[in-house]
């Protein structure tokens, strides 16, 4: 089953190396990833999605809180949340499929970052089986060149924080 992962980590040099090298040394594949500076720049929040069965989640939380950079571990799969994928295409489209691409623009909230000599570039963003929809439709209306995938970015809908209480402590 698919997991997202949420994890808080010490902003340092080789965090995110220990905890990619965690999954390696141990066979686990990440299938997206993101990391980023949280509103404090001493902590980066990372958002992973992986493939596993639950106790195979459950011990990828335990491995990861024992890293020593990691401050708070959460799959946050089961609870409810918000998840966005951005997604670049560059597509090239034909003038005969021109008038059901642009349709499926509007229909779907595709912005257009460049138009030049019938090659389009595009921006969306969606969950992730959106955005794969959204490519399987503009395959169907074009030849697509090249996709740039950011990974899954994704928070609980809720109104606390990950890492609330190590982010108040620090205050």
């Amino acid at each position: 089953m698919r997991h997202i992962i949420s994890i808080l980590l010490q902003n340092e040099s080789g965090a995110l190396a220990r905890v990619s090298g965690m999954f390696a040394a141990r066979g686990y594949n990440i299938e997206s990833l993101t990391v980023a500076p949280t509103q404090d720049a001493a902590l980066s929040r990372l958002t992973l999605v992986t493939i596993g069965s639950d106790a195979v989640i459950d011990q990828i939380v335990k491995q990861s809180r024992k890293l020593i950079d990691v401050v708070e571990v959460r799959d946050i799969t089961a609870r409810r949340h918000g998840e966005r994928e951005l997604v670049l295409i560059k597509l090239r489209v034909g003038a005969q499929a021109m008038a059901s691409y642009e349709a499926l623009c509007e229909r779907r909230g595709l912005y257009r970052l460049h138009a030049e000599e019938g090659t389009e570039v595009l921006q969306y963003a969606g969950a992730g089986a959106e955005v794969d929809e959204v490519l399987a439709e503009l395959s169907a209306l074009g030849e697509l060149i090249e996709q740039v995938r950011s990974g899954v970015a994704a928070v609980e809908l809720n109104s606390t924080a990950l890492g609330a209480r190590v982010l108040a402590e620090a205050d």
